[in-house]
């Protein structure tokens, strides 16, 4: 199945997020893990700042609302925002540079598939560079961008958007537990 991202679904999940955020805030707990060195199997929270070579930030812990959570050196992230982390104290501060083969890998041109326009809902049209959801037979869904629309056949791009390029992160760990 397939079906076009909305951006009325974008901004209410964005409000969501920012609603939690503030709650979150009002309830933040004090910290005694101050001290604390993130090694393998912690569990950190990390704020961060992600953005390309040119400067231009693709995304920031700040605007979900939250730090990011995940097992450090557990493969749930990156590999080099993973590596990135272990060593760092809370509070700690640190710019890394992720290279496409320890981000998310280099393109695949095998992801890149043309289609027919009848296997698309038939609205809106297709526009180069809309992300549309592809239904997995699992159930899970990934983006499809698409690259080329001609007549009826449409190329959609599977690769994750951020293959091929050089990632730069200002990382802070807010908790390590």
């Amino acid at each position: 199945m397939i079906k076009t991202c909305g951006v009325d679904a974008f901004m209410a999940e964005k409000k969501s997020v920012k609603k939690a955020a503030e709650k979150k805030e009002a309830a933040k707990e004090p910290s005694n893990t101050d001290s604390k060195v993130v090694q393998k199997g912690d569990k950190v929270k990390v704020d961060y700042v992600g953005s390309f070579n040119d400067g231009v930030v693709f995304d920031e812990s700040k605007t979900r609302g939250k730090p990011i959570e995940f097992v450090a050196g557990n493969g749930q992230v990156i590999p080099g925002f993973d590596q990135g982390v272990i060593g760092m104290k809370v509070g700690g501060e640190k710019k890394i540079t992720i290279e496409p083969k320890e981000g998310y890998g280099e393109p695949n041109p095998e992801l890149v598939k043309v289609i027919t326009r009848d296997k698309l809902p038939p609205e809106p049209d297709p526009k180069v560079g809309m992300v549309l959801a592809m239904g997995m037979s699992n159930g899970m869904e990934i983006p499809a961008r698409i690259t080329k629309v001609n007549g009826e056949m449409v190329t959609i791009d599977l690769n994750h958007p951020l293959a091929g390029k050089t990632l730069h992160f200002k990382l802070k760990v807010v908790g390590v537990e």
